[in-house]
């Protein structure tokens, strides 16, 4: 089995692994590097999931990189738009012959005396060995085989098809058909308004409400920059006004979360017309102790407001073989059952993780600044924020990524690790949301700490000064 060797191995083709390899091309072009991708594309999420509708619930000018401008007018783009532009990006850094696709990383050993990383990955029947000096890992933070699919009690009396998003059938035929959509995240709001221009009845049935804020897809002041400014410095005004935005927003409902709540809650039914807000609309927990969910130029309100859809906001019963049964006694009928009940989280790619043949305990870790794991040495891990866009944390460890190699050289270092000493550091859930498919998986994954740079503030300005102008030196970085 011959054995490659590269200075930097990056596990993941989707949005993370390919602005990741840009920004080495941009920063850091004297490094050797691959792309080791398990499925047969680039794109991950947006090449992975084929549900109707299926979209950005980002604006685009913070979810699109740094370096490459969103020229689509549409603020909140679909999966093949987002797909193209990760395509283009991949293309105009000559990316694409870097990436190995169907190839599953299984193992990854860092060696302490030579300070390598031996991975083996899996393609079809054969076994490919590489070494590194490190490794990136853009895997995301969700199970690509299956989502989460709850058990319902008499699923196998109904006569009709029961579908997962994550797993939809390319020939599906829903026209004139009876749907019932289990959920209220993303994925349902997405769903609802997109499947209703079809169906005959579509009902979002849904045990508690989420917050839905309607925006308008087209920015008009984004698109006014556009006309007076050059196109990179417009993309530039324009992300930095939405990340404004973004944590002006965030930080009024931890403020005031009783206020926000109730001109979210009244936004939604100005939108909704007729059609009731409470209490499908009106969640019982605080704005973002959840996902903030977007309906783009309000498309769930108006399709609930012209009688194409309807909510149930109730507890599941049972199924039966024309439809689900619910706690209060009502029935809706269906010929589809889609279960958006969410992702079943996985760390590292489902990856084993080992220091000297040792397993590492991922649970027992802690993150530091947000992008690599106590006593795990010369990687790092690229996250998104979930209180905002996904790509602006990654573009900013992409940045501190391309600082720290820099610097590892003009030192002529060969390895770094962040160590927890202190004991004063209480350790707390990695990801602030009290979602359930958080629950279910939070004690697979590495904690936080309460101090810097072990906590995550979530903060686009916090981190821009901390990734891109702070020093990387620190005394809970150690380097040999």
């Amino acid at each position: 089995m011959k054995q490659q060797k590269l200075d930097i191995l990056i596990i993941g083709a989707g949005l993370s692994g390919v602005g990741a390899a840009c920004h080495l091309e941009r920063k850091n072009p004297d490094k050797s590097y691959e792309i080791l991708e398990a499925r047969s594309e680039i794109g991950g999420t947006w090449s992975l999931f084929k549900y109707p509708g299926i979209r950005s619930d980002s604006d685009m000018y913070t979810f699109g990189y740094s370096f490459k401008t969103w020229d689509n007018p549409k603020s909140f783009a679909d999966a093949p738009s987002i797909l193209t532009y990760v395509k283009e990006a991949a293309e105009e850094y000559q990316i694409k012959d870097k990436i190995t696709f169907n190839t599953k990383v299984v193992k990854a050993d860092f060696d302490s005396a030579s300070s390598t990383w031996n991975v083996v990955a899996q393609q079809g029947e054969k076994e490919l060995s590489y070494s590194c000096q490190f490794l990136f890992f853009c895997t995301g933070y969700y199970s690509y085989q299956s989502g989460y699919m709850p058990k319902f009690e008499g699923a196998e009396d109904f006569k009709g098809t029961i579908i997962h998003p994550q797993h939809w059938p390319t020939d599906l035929d829903y026209t004139n058909k009876k749907v019932a959509v289990i959920g209220s995240g993303a994925t349902a709001v997405t769903i609802v308004p997109k499947m209703a221009e079809k169906t005959k009845e579509i009902t979002m049935i849904q045990r508690s409400p989420t917050y839905v804020g309607a925006f308008p897809n087209k920015d008009a002041v984004a698109l006014f920059f556009k006309k007076i400014f050059p196109k990179k410095t417009a993309h530039k005004v324009i992300r930095f006004k939405n990340i404004l935005i973004q944590i002006i927003f965030f930080s009024l409902c931890k403020g005031f979360p009783n206020l926000m709540k109730k001109l979210l809650v009244k936004g939604a039914q100005k939108h909704l017309g007729d059609f009731p807000a409470k209490p499908h609309f009106e969640p019982n927990y605080k704005p973002w102790d959840q996902r903030f969910c977007v309906a783009p130029d309000g498309d769930l309100f108006q399709t609930l407001k012209e009688g194409k859809a309807n909510v149930k906001t109730d507890h599941i019963k049972r199924f039966t073989s024309n439809g689900i049964e619910l706690k209060s006694g009502d029935r809706v009928e269906a010929d589809i059952i889609i279960s958006a009940t969410g992702l079943q989280l996985l760390a590292f790619g489902g990856a084993e993780v080992s220091i000297d043949q040792k397993p590492f305990d991922l649970s027992s870790s802690v993150t530091y600044r947000g992008l690599m794991l106590s006593d795990l040495p010369n990687s790092i891990f690229f996250a998104g924020y979930t209180n905002a866009s996904w790509t602006l944390k990654s573009d900013l460890t992409s940045e501190y990524a391309s600082r720290l190699l820099k610097y590892l050289d003009s030192k002529n270092l060969n390895s770094f690790v962040p160590v927890l000493n202190d004991a004063s550091i209480e350790r707390i859930p990695l990801l602030n949301l009290n979602s359930g498919y958080i629950h279910r998986s939070e004690h697979e994954f590495p904690k936080q700490g309460s101090k810097i740079p072990w906590r995550l503030y979530q903060n686009w300005f916090l981190d821009y000064y901390t990734l891109r102008i702070k020093s990387v030196q620190d005394d809970n970085l150690k380097f040999a």
